[in-house]
């Protein structure tokens, strides 16, 4: 076993099933005297709902799930040619309707039905996965521990090849010092933007999480309070199977002990009438 095999295993599970696959299959590697392997297994990460989700489809291996990830080479290759993408944004949005489909209807008969904050997430991974290649992979690989999600409109990696755009012409008399304070101010600007941008994200990323957890901590509960109802119900009927039972005993018994005594008095009489029967 390697830690790629033990991976292929863990995330084809059902989260709720993750965390006692994994610590087997590391006690396993250490039993067989394989520490660092053991380690490994130990740190993968079990999947969020929408995570697994995407591997669970990704094992199914529906046809449209290569087209997807086939079309997201083509989406990105047009987009740094500079070529219109609009018909490959059209199919790319199909593709997805029907894979979401399909992974609700998988979820639904492993037993794990998709919740909207979850499926929305799913759905957000799959359209990364045609906007960024790293993304694709992972996705291939059916082995994601976290959903993804894309942020920009343009797909990861080069830009289109553009033509540069002439900028202001230098005024004369500006000395360099207040090109560099400008530049300056730029480039804190730009990057005042992009730490916003990327705390607004994370921000989005934690709603969405804890919107899914606050779905699966009420549908926990509500399973919880099910099988407490349904567990009381069956106590009750054991307690009053018990009460029977030992009435029954007592019955059984009597009875046992009555059917003795009427067996030996019938032995008896017969054995007088015997007797008076003869000469």
């Amino acid at each position: 076993m390697d830690v790629a095999t033990a991976a292929g295993e863990l995330y084809g599970l059902v989260p709720e099933e993750f965390t006692a696959a994994r610590a087997r299959l590391a006690a396993e590697a250490k039993q067989g005297g394989d520490p660092a392997l053991a380690k490994e297994i130990a740190v993968l990460r079990r999947p969020t709902v929408p995570a697994w989700a995407v591997n669970h489809l990704v094992r199914a291996a529906p046809p449209e799930l290569d087209d997807l990830l086939d079309l997201g080479e083509e989406l990105r290759a047009a987009w740094v040619a500079g070529e219109r993408v609009a018909g490959l944004d059209q199919r790319r949005t199909e593709l997805i309707t029907t894979l979401m489909r399909t992974m609700s209807s998988l979820a639904a008969s492993a037993g794990r039905p998709l919740r909207e904050p979850a499926a929305r997430e799913a759905e957000e991974t799959l359209y990364a996965a045609t906007m960024d290649p790293a993304v694709s992979d992972e996705v291939r690989a059916g082995r994601l521990a976290q959903p993804r999600k894309h942020v920009g409109f343009a797909p990861a990696g080069p830009a289109p090849r553009r033509p540069p755009e002439p900028g202001p012409a230098p005024k004369k008399g500006t000395g360099s010092r207040e090109d560099r304070r400008r530049r300056e101010e730029e480039s804190r600007r730009k990057e005042r933007e992009e730490r916003a941008k990327a705390a607004a994200a994370e921000a989005d990323a934690a709603a969405r999480a804890l919107a899914e957890w606050t779905a699966e901590l009420d549908e926990a509960r509500r399973e919880h309070a099910d099988v407490t109802g349904e567990a009381g119900r069956l106590r009750e009927r054991l307690r009053e199977a018990l009460a029977r039972q030992e009435s029954l005993a007592k019955r059984l018994e009597i009875a046992e002990r009555e059917h003795g005594r009427a067996a030996h008095r019938a032995a008896e009489t017969r054995r007088k009438a015997e007797e008076a029967r003869e000469p």
